[in-house]
This record gives C-alpha cells, sequence and structure tokens, in this order.
C-alpha cells in the first residue's frame, strides 16, 4: 500500500504533467473523518479534466494502488477520485469558482497551493 506522503506526491506530479492549474493540497483531518487531505486541480476543458484524472489512475497503478473510484468522469466537469484518506477534486475551471471548495474548508491549518 502507497503511503499518504507518496499517494499525494504521485497525485499532485500527475496533475502537474497533464497542465492541471490551481492545484491545492488542503489538510482536512480535523474537520472531517471522510479524508485526511483534499486535493483539488482545475482544467481548460473537459477533455483535460479527464485527461488528469487519466493521469493520476495511471500512475496510481503503476505504483500498486488498488483499483480507483472516480465519479463524474462522463461529464469532465466534476470529477472526484476517492483514495480513502485523500479526494481528489478535478475541476473544470468554470465548476471550480462556483463551488469554491477553498472557501468552504477556510478553517483548516494547513493549505498547499500551486498557481500556474
Amino acid at each position: 500500500m502507497i503511503d499518504l506522503e507518496k499517494k499525494l506526491s504521485i497525485v499532485t506530479k500527475a496533475c502537474e504533467d497533464k497542465k492541471g492549474f490551481d492545484i491545492s493540497v488542503i489538510n482536512v483531518a480535523e474537520l472531517t473523518s471522510i479524508a485526511d487531505y483534499f486535493v483539488i486541480v482545475s482544467g481548460n476543458s473537459s477533455t483535460q479534466v479527464m485527461s488528469i484524472a487519466d493521469e493520476i489512475e495511471d500512475k496510481l497503478k503503476e505504483e500498486g494502488y488498488p483499483e480507483v473510484i472516480k465519479e463524474g468522469y462522463q461529464s469532465g466537469r466534476w470529477i472526484l477520485i476517492d483514495l480513502n484518506d485523500v479526494i481528489v477534486h478535478i475541476f473544470h475551471k468554470e465548476e471550480r469558482e462556483y463551488y469554491d471548495l477553498e472557501r468552504l474548508w477556510s478553517d483548516t491549518k494547513v493549505k498547499i497551493k500551486k498557481e500556474e
């Protein structure tokens, strides 16, 4: 099984490799039991959003991670990937602005943001 730090590294690198932007890693462990971290990333098109999701899945499989659970892939507007302790939100930029998850989780202690 992949440890948490390695999992976060694989996910963020896959996002960067597919030119995802505004990558945020938010520690939500003290606020919810559903995950330890949220990773939020944006793409400019549905095709790019789907490509980011595919890259994350491919890279995790290469590292031996079991099957990835994802929702919303068909629309390509907001894809959620559930990795148990990490939940990845891959947004089309318009959906990300609308839902503004960072604002909803603004009480978190640790935020890492990579803007491009």
